[in-house]
């Protein structure tokens, strides 16, 4: 699994001009799926992204988690954070997980975060085409890939 965390000050899903979902401060999650993935990589990668210390304490520092700062939190779905780009111009997605892999560990990767932070956490639609709008606050962006943990 693959993902890009944003801190936010806020984040809002849209699908076919609706508002679907929206938080504020908090963390934007967007979440790729790869066809091994597995139970493990969504155990290591929640935990980790819950106990990343991202947010400011009193002293300015990024010394605060999530869990510390009572954020909310929105999951999307990105197929193309497995993009290929190494032949052509056109991306290739080979390596993103089929929908009868990634719909049902999208599920459970969501299900440990609201687990992880006893409460609910905004989504998006998975494979709806989304329009995501957001305020980075920092700008604060992280990469985590659960298959480079060393």
């Amino acid at each position: 699994m693959r993902v890009v965390i944003q801190r936010v000050q806020s984040a809002e899903v849209s699908v076919n001009g609706e508002k679907h979902a929206e938080i504020q401060f908090g963390m934007l999650v967007l979440v790729g799926i790869e066809s091994n993935d597995s139970a493990d990589d969504i155990d290591w990668l929640s935990k980790k992204i819950v106990n990343l210390r991202i947010f400011s304490d009193g002293e300015g520092k990024m010394n605060r988690s999530i869990l510390e700062t009572n954020g909310q939190i929105m999951v999307v779905s990105q197929f193309t954070l497995f993009a290929s780009t190494k032949k052509g111009n056109r991306p290739s997605y080979i390596r993103s997980a089929k929908p009868e892999i990634s719909i049902p560990l999208y599920d459970q990767f969501v299900f440990a975060m609201e687990r992880l932070v006893n409460k609910p956490v905004k989504t998006g639609v998975f494979g709806a085409n989304m329009a995501v709008q957001l305020v980075n606050d920092g700008p604060v962006t992280i990469l985590i890939d659960s298959k480079n943990r060393e």
